[in-house]
């Protein structure tokens, strides 16, 4: 299954009621996502900053940015999926042009998730622009 777009998304939890629907449908998007290998959980791909740990690998290629994520937490992973969608097969301008606060704003993420994963978040979001500001220069 192709992850919904970020439009889609923020379509998507607009039509649920309360959270905890919201939280099962993250959860959800995170189970379709690609894992990393177990193999590859080094700790040159793991994300500082995370409460849970983090593991991203990230290739570019073709112009654009493909990213395998992994997390030892199923919101965590669900979370990763939210990024992804903003982010993955996009090129580094793309990236960087994406206003990544106003997306989380329209999820109304952050007001609903503890602020050491919205620092993880963070994190995450942050190693992603870091990479792609690398490719733009």
């Amino acid at each position: 299954m192709q992850l919904p777009s970020s439009e889609e998304i923020i379509d998507d939890l607009a039509f649920f009621d309360d959270w905890s629907q919201r939280y099962q449908y993250i959860i959800d998007l995170g189970k379709h996502v690609p894992k990393l290998p177990e193999s590859e959980h080094s700790p040159d791909k793991l994300v500082k900053g995370c409460q849970s740990n983090v593991w991203l690998k990230s290739e570019h290629r073709g112009g654009k940015f493909h990213f395998v994520v992994d997390s030892d937490a199923v919101i965590v992973q669900g979370l990763l999926a939210l990024v992804l969608a903003a982010y993955n097969e996009k090129s580094a301008d793309d990236i960087l042009a994406f206003d990544i606060d106003d997306y989380f704003l329209q999820l109304d993420l952050e007001s609903h998730i503890t602020p050491t994963r919205g620092n993880g978040l963070r994190a995450i979001v942050g190693k992603i622009r870091e990479l792609a500001q690398s490719a733009a220069a």
